[in-house]
């Protein structure tokens, strides 16, 4: 898609389509008042006569408008004046594309005014634009029989109002990034767990490497086993499906600077093993390698735009299956640090296999280590499908992150990590368990993997309320990727 900064008058511009708001009540915006003043008051007569009432997330398209460039105006509801904040401006931007995507609009011009707040400067305006745009037009890759429906005809947007126009093309170009990026992760998500498989997902990430530039290993069982991942190979020893470990790395910083580590929890299909999950919904458990997916997702974005900093992307590929050789409640398995772990419930597999990818990371020597995984049922509760969980050891990392996620409007939230929570591993028979009890289970979750983090600058994001929806719209959300995107971006600036 091609992006750009509208400087002259609106009216005036050659495109299908101008983006404008309309407050509730029927009150135009600075910008919108403009054009409406350029075709005779046609916009105000319309909304006195109430056919749009400017309720946040509607839109109607009008057409014909005499003394315009544009041959069609979508108006999109801002809400009340008094609430219109960041977030509604960017739910207003937000419907305006997707009904654009929906029709034959070829270009548009995004003309909604923007609250006065630090977030959204010139530069978050493209950033924001461009990734509605690539999320509008974005469709799912099913694997449905039929026609496919046609792709969305919108191929240029135009951003504005913008002071300073350099910015507001950097934002676009980033923001064209992160949305390819989260498109990236979305397809990985999307496809089911017979097609996406651990040697599936090794197979596009060495594809993705060769396409975007950054380097891919990949380590199959005999090696796995050399690095003594045995609580990795514990959860995969149940499937017919064998285990894949990536190592991906983008080095755009100095030759001998120490990397930023992205761990990615892989599980391409989560049973439950042995512990078995509840049917409804297991589905949905093809998402449970969600993080490994954001992961991949962030290394085509630093490869692509030649981050100036040194990336390494660890990938934890394996299923969860039930049967003859899966592991068992009660067995004791070796993590690659030498700690044995009790394995009380084998549907708390992610940490096993994030354990052995924590240890891995050792070997680069990182500036900080971050992994992301959909990790608990826990973090659903305690937070709902709106922010990842975020914990860790280092309180400027998780800083960090809770920043970036504001900024990318990619949100997520802190929860307490103390060693009282560590306690409720204790196992009689092993080093811990790799469960503490139903209370605090995000927590707990965390507390083991901080077991294997110690002298590593370590954030862990649960992502499992946010990475996929459920119900009529199931799929991948594409997030935590903007988020993981946006703090890239901010250490590359450093």
């Amino acid at each position: 898609m091609e992006f750009g900064v509208w400087t002259k008058s609106l009216a005036s511009l050659s495109v299908d389509c101008l983006i404008l708001g309309v407050f509730e009540g029927g009150e135009l915006s600075g910008e919108a008042r403009t054009v409406d003043a350029a075709c005779a008051g046609r916009l105000k007569k319309l909304l006195e006569r109430g056919d749009f009432a400017g309720r946040m997330g509607e839109t109607m398209l009008v057409t014909d408008l005499p003394g315009l460039g544009a041959s069609r105006v979508l108006l999109s509801g801002l809400g009340t004046k008094k609430q219109f904040q960041r977030k509604s401006w960017r739910r207003a931007v937000q419907a305006a594309l997707v009904a654009v995507a929906r029709t034959r609009i070829t270009s548009c011009a995004v003309a909604i005014d923007r609250p006065e707040v630090k977030e959204l400067d010139d530069y978050y305006l493209g950033r924001q634009v461009a990734e509605l745009a690539g999320a509008a037009v974005y469709r799912i890759n099913d694997l449905k029989s039929g026609k496919k429906p046609p792709a969305s005809a919108l191929k240029k947007v135009l951003a504005g109002p913008a002071r300073k126009s350099g910015a507001t093309e950097r934002g676009l170009a980033e923001g064209d990034a992160v949305a390819a990026a989260a498109s990236v992760q979305r397809d990985l998500a999307n496809l089911p767990a017979n097609v996406c498989t651990p040697a599936y997902l090794a197979g596009q990430a060495l594809a993705l490497g060769k396409r975007h530039g950054f380097s891919v290993r990949v380590l199959e069982e005999p090696a796995i086993r050399r690095e003594k991942m045995g609580c990795l190979l514990a959860v995969a020893q149940g499937s017919a499906q064998r285990p894949r470990f990536l190592v991906l790395e983008h080095r755009g910083g100095k030759k001998k600077g120490a990397p930023l580590v992205l761990v990615g929890k892989g599980v391409t299909f989560d049973s439950g093993g042995i512990s078995l999950k509840d049917p409804g919904g297991m589905d949905e458990m093809k998402f449970d390698m969600s993080g490994a997916a954001a992961v991949i997702a962030a290394l085509t974005l630093a490869a692509s735009l030649e981050l100036p900093v040194n990336v390494v992307g660890l990938v934890a590929a394996v299923e969860n299956m039930p049967g003859g050789r899966a592991v068992k409640p009660g067995d004791i398995a070796t993590s690659a640090s030498g700690h044995t772990v009790e394995i009380l419930n084998t549907d708390a597999e992610g940490r096993l296999i994030l354990c052995d990818a924590l240890h891995y990371a050792r070997r680069f020597d990182p500036a900080a280590v971050i992994d992301v995984a959909t990790l608990t049922g826990a973090c659903v509760v305690a937070l709902g499908h709106f922010h990842s969980g975020v914990m860790g050891n280092d309180a400027r990392l998780v800083q960090e992150l809770l920043e970036a996620g504001v900024r990318a409007d990619d949100r997520c939230w802190e929860l307490p990590l103390t060693e009282d929570y560590a306690e409720t591993l204790k196992s009689n028979f092993a080093d811990f368990a790799n469960v503490g009890g139903r209370d605090g289970g995000a927590i707990t979750a965390a507390a083991f993997l901080a077991k294997f983090t110690q002298g590593l600058k370590w954030a862990h994001l649960d992502v499992a309320g946010i990475a996929y929806q459920s119900g009529a719209q199931k799929g991948s959300t594409g997030r935590p990727t903007p988020l993981l995107a946006d703090f890239l971006l901010h250490r590359a600036a450093r």
